[in-house]
């Protein structure tokens, strides 16, 4: 089993001190007793609401491979695909260098605690600070519109912080990530069925399959 990081113990409310198994015990117990609205009704009743609440940092490792990338970027001038590195690239890896600090991630992620993710904003769910023990859904848990952290990444290198519906370039906090073949409709999310969309591109292909 592996240990729950410190800062993802106070981020769920604990001690960092507390134990790992009272940690996952407590993740459990609260799991097994809330009502998942958005298993049972099919959309989030908390909508953009569930943006106050936080988000799992990403793993340290994953972001130390992203970063190494952006160095050899950097360079060499060049981004992955042979494309040579603009400025505005340019200065969006340099700012994303310096700003990097290791205190902001975590070194591992147990599956009971990343299960606790929004599907859909990646935030921790609401339900968990305020579990109850309501109805519990018969129907198997969906898990397949969860993206993990290196397939965005290798996604936001390959399509290059770029809309892949309209070209607008994007900024880190306008990226979005699109399911080509929605969720709902059988894709999966793995990295051929992902892509970058800005905001308003994604809103408006909804769940639609663009052929």
């Amino acid at each position: 089993m592996k240990k729950v990081d410190p800062k993802l113990k106070e981020i769920l409310g604990f001690n960092r001190n507390e134990t790992d198994e009272k940690v996952l015990k407590a993740v459990k117990d609260k799991k097994r007793i809330a009502c998942k609205p958005c298993w049972e009704l099919k959309y989030c009743p908390y909508g953009p609401l569930v943006e106050q609440f936080p988000l799992i940092p990403p793993l340290l490792n994953e972001v130390i491979e992203h970063n190494q990338y952006l160095q050899e970027c950097l360079d060499t001038g060049f981004l992955e695909d042979g494309r040579r590195l603009n400025k505005e690239n340019r200065f969006l890896f340099e700012k994303e260098l310096q700003e990097f600090d290791p205190n902001n991630y975590i070194k591992n992620l147990d599956p009971e605690i990343q299960e606790l993710q929004c599907n859909v904003f990646g935030h921790i769910c609401p339900v968990y600070f305020v579990a109850e023990p309501f109805t519990e859904t018969e129907q198997e848990r969906r898990r397949g519109r969860y993206i993990p952290f290196d397939i965005k990444m290798r996604v936001v290198r390959r399509d290059n912080y770029t809309c892949q519906i309209c070209g607008k370039h994007l900024k880190d906090n306008e990226v979005e990530f699109d399911h080509i073949i929605p969720i709902s409709k059988g894709g999966s999310s793995e990295e051929h069925n992902i892509r970058l969309t800005c905001f308003e591109c994604n809103r408006e292909k909804s769940n639609n399959v663009e052929l």
